[in-house]
């Protein structure tokens, strides 16, 4: 079982961060040419899942990594409170619509395990009724893999208590980070623990062939680092070839 407080959210002492930021830029001149394999081939397309508490650098990651590739064949949603149409349907309708056709690279701010890690923290659902849940994400994830190639990477950046509150003062403080800030902030913060339990349920009850990537996330250039590493491992494992002349 996965205890969030056991793993670190800082770099190893021993890793070099010149030396990771000069791995990361090789790996995203990698990835972009991962990438126009992929759109041309239209065979098999990418899901990228950014999950965290409030602050853990979603956004960032984002702005960071996906904004270096072609927006032709790299989309990115963000998802919020459902709407009252959305909230009308089973909690996976909108998804669905959302996920990546075949050329495609999709990234997720936030996803489906939102309708998951919510009522677990407000207590609104029964355990029961949650295990449901994941079990139908579990077989939606297996749909996506099975019948349109789709590879899911699943991210939590893992961040520590003090770090979010460090960033949520930001927030507070700088004016160019205002805009970020949202008093849900503050009430997330009290909550930190139990949006940790939150994730470990998920990560012990969840039986999705697509397995997730705890990443140390308290230092961006870190979190940076590995996503691409992992994005660049993932498109390299699809072994994506340009099309030849119909």
């Amino acid at each position: 079982m996965i205890n969030l407080s056991e793993l670190s959210t800082e770099p190893p002492e021993d890793i070099d961060k010149d030396k990771a930021e000069a791995d990361k830029a090789e790996d995203l001149e990698k990835i972009a040419e991962l990438q126009t394999r992929l759109f041309a081939s239209r065979k098999k397309s990418l899901l990228v899942i950014l999950q965290g508490v409030d602050a853990s650098g979603k956004d960032g990651t984002v702005k960071k990594l996906f904004t270096a590739l072609n927006p032709l064949g790299c989309t990115c949603k963000a998802w919020k409170v459902p709407t009252e149409e959305e909230a009308s349907y089973d909690f996976l309708w909108r998804i669905h619509k959302a996920t990546p056709s075949k050329g495609m690279i999709q990234v997720f701010n936030r996803s489906h395990y939102e309708d998951i890690l919510v009522p677990l923290v407000k207590d609104s659902l029964s355990e029961e009724r949650i295990l449901r849940r994941l079990e139908m994400v579990d077989s939606f994830e297996r749909l996506l893999a099975d019948e349109n190639d789709t590879k899911i990477l699943k991210f939590f950046l893992h961040i520590s208590k003090k770090e979010q509150k460090k960033r949520i003062d930001e927030r507070l403080e700088d004016p160019k980070k205002m805009w970020k800030f949202d008093p849900s902030d503050l009430d997330s913060h009290k909550l930190f623990q139990e949006h940790w339990k939150a994730y470990e349920f998920v990560f012990k009850n969840s039986k999705s062939p697509c397995n997730w990537e705890i990443l140390p996330a308290d230092k961006k250039w870190y979190r940076d680092y590995l996503v691409a590493r992992h994005l660049r491992k993932a498109l390299e494992e699809m072994d994506l070839h340009y099309p030849s002349v119909k």
